[in-house]
């Protein structure tokens, strides 16, 4: 029978909604039925299921499960988890065709998604579309796929400690280091990986509650770095990871309170990773500080500016056999020796790791990075109908412009006094700017340039919008 989804909850990235108004138990069930009839049209048989810690999380992972096995898929059921574990499921077993994890990620409370992977590869974009042609078009296959759990919480975590290779354990001996996980679901992972890493560790808000009663599960927002902010400098620690309400994504402050931000992040991967394989490739996102690209360079490395959003940087990195990717938004990806997904608690790890190779501390790298005066990721609201029309207009103005013009996700011009740009959000009606310069003169004329090209396509930098 056919099933129509709220248009809105097919996202770019994954599916996402609104419990009770956009999203509930039916949704899962067509979508299990749906993906289940996608994945046995491919000669895949088994996915595993895993959920984090929202309230309307078990529920939905009960119906999803439903409609998989009525199209035939036998489902692993991997438990509740942050979305990286719901990853290694799918990508350490042979026989395992496809993963779904059940999640808002860094969304308020009342909302849930899903995230995919079939076959190995992310599931996004014509996929999710794809997806719901399916089932609007009710042509799903019939079956019984059998279910069996799988506790791989262990096996996880003892992957995670690999990340470690090659560091001699002495060198973490006197590691001092507090961990922020904002009552999500990497909370369990995390007492387990703490309680095996050498050093001294402090742990924040490991308790799974779907109601985030401390602080939002947003590590890119500064303010909800307070908390292990405040840790750090009362017990005096070396450093402070953060996490997203999904494990997937990492936020972390050196010794002095200093936030390191995503870009940042991964100019201390990129040098410890080069000294080790020279010349490899390293993907970022348009949003990145000139800074990093500098960094990847003058390292060994080959910096390769990409895309925004976690999907389309791991194609990408399939595409160049890239070893290292991340982005501004705490999305980091390791494929060295890991499986090229984005894991904040391996990305923990291998911070750990890095700092012991350099032989330096979090703090001394982080001192050492150029100060660049940059603004906070702008959002602001814009007709659907407009946003991507906008870029285009701006591309065309720019057309012969004497600035370096670079169109790979939105606008990203480049001047004397730094860069800024322009893009259209995948996943909401927004705009998205940001400008970085050497100096808060320079920062005046590129801001000055963005709400210049705004206003010739009649909009303006006013309405900011959240996430």
């Amino acid at each position: 029978m056919a099933y129509n989804f709220d248009p809105t909850i097919l996202r770019e990235y994954d599916i996402r909604g609104i419990i009770g108004q956009t999203l509930g138990p039916d949704d899962a069930r067509a979508i299990g039925r749906s993906f289940a009839t996608l994945l046995r049209e491919a000669g895949g048989s088994k996915v595993a299921v895993g959920y984090d810690g929202r309230v309307s999380s078990p529920t939905l992972e009960h119906a999803l499960i439903e409609g998989l096995t009525a199209s035939g898929c036998d489902v692993v059921r991997v438990g509740m988890g942050p979305t990286p574990m719901l990853y290694y499921a799918e990508a350490s077993a042979e026989e395992v065709h496809g993963g779904i994890q059940i999640t808002g990620s860094h969304n308020p409370p009342n909302y849930n998604g899903f995230k995919m992977v079939f076959q190995g590869r992310p599931f996004f974009g014509e996929d999710i579309q794809r997806l719901g042609r399916v089932a609007a078009d009710g042509a799903w296959r019939d079956g019984t796929g059998t279910i069996e759990e799988r506790a791989i919480l262990e096996e996880y975590v003892e992957r995670l400690l690999s990340g470690l290779g090659g560091v001699e354990p002495a060198a973490l001996e006197g590691l001092r280091v507090g961990w922020d996980a904002g009552n999500g679901a990497a909370g369990p992972a995390l007492e387990a990986l703490a309680a095996r890493l050498p050093g001294e560790h402090y742990l924040l808000y490991t308790d799974v509650d779907g109601d985030f009663p401390n602080h939002h599960p947003d590590p890119t927002v500064e303010a909800n770095l307070a908390d292990l902010r405040a840790l750090v400098a009362e017990k005096d620690l070396d450093f402070g990871i953060a996490f997203d309400g999904d494990g997937d994504r990492i936020g972390a402050i050196d010794g002095e309170g200093r936030v390191i931000w995503g870009d940042q992040l991964l100019m201390i991967y990129a040098e410890d990773l080069l000294a080790r394989l020279p010349n490899a490739t390293v993907i970022a996102d348009v949003k990145a500080s000139r800074a990093l690209f500098d960094h990847v360079s003058q390292h060994g490395g080959q910096p390769v500016m990409w895309k925004t959003g976690h999907s389309l940087i791991k194609s990408k990195m399939k595409e160049t056999g890239a070893p290292l990717a991340g982005e501004m938004s705490g999305h980091v990806f390791f494929a060295d020796d890991y499986y090229g997904y984005d894991d904040a608690l391996y990305a923990g790890v291998r911070l750990l790791a890095a700092s012991a190779r350099l032989g330096r501390s979090v703090t001394e790298l982080r001192g050492a990075m150029p100060a660049m005066v940059n603004t906070p990721e702008m959002r602001f609201q814009v007709d659907e109908t407009r946003k991507f029309a906008a870029i285009d207009e701006v591309k065309a103005r720019l057309a012969d412009s004497p600035a370096d013009v670079d169109g790979t996700d939105g606008v990203r011009v480049t001047t004397a006094d730094g860069w800024w740009l322009l893009r259209a959000s995948n996943t909401q009606d927004v705009l998205v700017a940001r400008a970085e310069s050497e100096n808060e003169e320079g920062l005046g004329r590129l801001m000055a340039q963005i709400d210049e090209q705004l206003a010739l396509s009649g909009l303006e930098r006013g309405a900011q919008a959240g996430h």
